[in-house]
């Protein structure tokens, strides 16, 4: 069979196909692929359905679907759904091909990204600094340290592509989350020198590091930085500090600052609180902590994972094993999954109490919300 045989073969089957596809409501399709259970057939099922182009325009369905491939370490599931797009003509379009380079880095298939960006001239797909940026967060997302830097040195000038400040913020996102935070600022002085300016976001990824990584000192002076930028700090930056506060165990600044911006501004939100929540419980304010968590809702925030996660060994640690099983039943019912130990902890503690009943319901619980047998149960002692 002719090249051209086959090119029109493919094309007058997969319009028949798509037709058949086109005809089935939108939300039905995506309804079936989230209730599918077997991974092989919600692969032929995804593939079915990406011969329409109303469904190859729902970027969700293809992030949550790879998200759960990735969780169930199915990579040969999600290399086979994705090189399957490579056949329809939206290839040729970057913003298509970057899906595809992101959805492989998300998944941590560095290798299956990189190959991607290569073919993408035979795909008919030009190259620009956006589906660069797409294969050096793909690096990121990855975890391939070792990769990111001779990526960003070598092939931007191979292809001739300068960097922009995207490339410059995920480059210095790669050096944070290596723990080089020296390297990360000489790429800010980098950019600078090079006439690009930086933005809240490329602040925002270092005060997080800094402060994070107990750098009281320097995570002022590159506050300090921020503002003589012209940069108005926003509440990522204000949540940045008050963690850094908070490791430095200067309670009482977190408290004032906390008041600050609720009467001046950026309005604070759970992470705000969750860093006040953190350094009340470090000093052992366990009480003021318990009562800014129940006014949250007040406040129109809700208890997310880390709220829980730091309220309920406290909770455990003074032995109120009542209300740190309370808080467990919400945290689960708010779908915030704490840590399978953690979980443990408060059964062990309630069967030592000899509250058998809140025990087994905790755990009741918990298997309902996907916790393994071996990962979360009752003890031997009390079954």
């Amino acid at each position: 069979m002719s090249s051209l045989s086959r090119l029109l073969c493919r094309r007058f089957c997969t319009a028949s196909s798509a037709t058949s596809v086109a005809s089935t409501p939108l939300n039905t399709i995506v309804i079936d692929l989230f209730k599918e259970r077997n991974f092989k057939t919600l692969v032929n099922k995804f593939k079915k359905s990406s011969e329409s182009y109303r469904f190859r325009c729902k970027h969700r369905i293809y992030e949550v679907t790879i998200r759960r491939l990735a969780l169930a370490k199915r990579f040969s599931c999600i290399e086979e759904i994705l090189e399957d797009q490579k056949r329809y003509d939206d290839i040729c379009s970057e913003g298509f091909a970057i899906r595809l380079i992101s959805l492989y880095g998300k998944s941590g298939m560095f290798n299956q990204a990189s190959q991607t960006f290569d073919q993408l001239p035979e795909l008919k797909c030009q190259r620009t600094v956006k589906s660069f940026n797409a294969l050096l967060t793909a690096c990121v997302d990855s975890k391939n340290f070792d990769k990111a830097e001779p990526l960003f040195r070598e092939l931007p000038s191979s292809l001739s592509i300068q960097p922009d400040l995207y490339s410059y913020n995920i480059m210095i996102r790669a050096y944070c989350e290596m723990g080089s935070l020296d390297s990360a600022l000489s790429v800010l002085d980098e950019m600078e020198k090079s006439g690009v300016s930086p933005n809240l976001i490329t602040f925002n990824i270092l005060l997080n590091a800094f402060y994070e990584k107990n750098r009281f000192s320097d995570g002022e002076t590159i506050w300090a930085k921020m503002e003589n930028n012209n940069l108005v700090p926003d509440i990522r930056s204000f949540n940045a500090k008050l963690r850094g506060l908070v490791l430095v165990g200067k309670k009482s600044e977190v408290v004032e600052l906390v008041k600050e911006l609720e009467t001046k501004g950026p309005k604070p939100d759970i992470h705000s609180f969750n860093a006040l929540i953190k350094g009340l419980c470090n000093d052992g304010d366990l009480e003021v902590a318990m009562r800014i968590h129940r006014e949250l809702s007040k406040r129109g925030l809700i208890p997310n994972r880390s709220t829980f996660q730091t309220l309920v060994p406290c909770l455990c640690e003074k032995g109120d094993l009542d209300l740190a099983l309370k808080l467990c039943r919400e945290s689960l019912n708010r779908q915030c999954l704490l840590h399978a130990e953690l979980l443990q902890t408060v059964v062990d503690g309630l069967v030592k109490k000899l509250k058998f009943d809140g025990a087994k319901k905790l755990v009741e619980l918990g298997r309902a919300k996907g916790y393994s047998e071996s990962s979360l149960k009752m003890p031997s002692n009390a079954e």
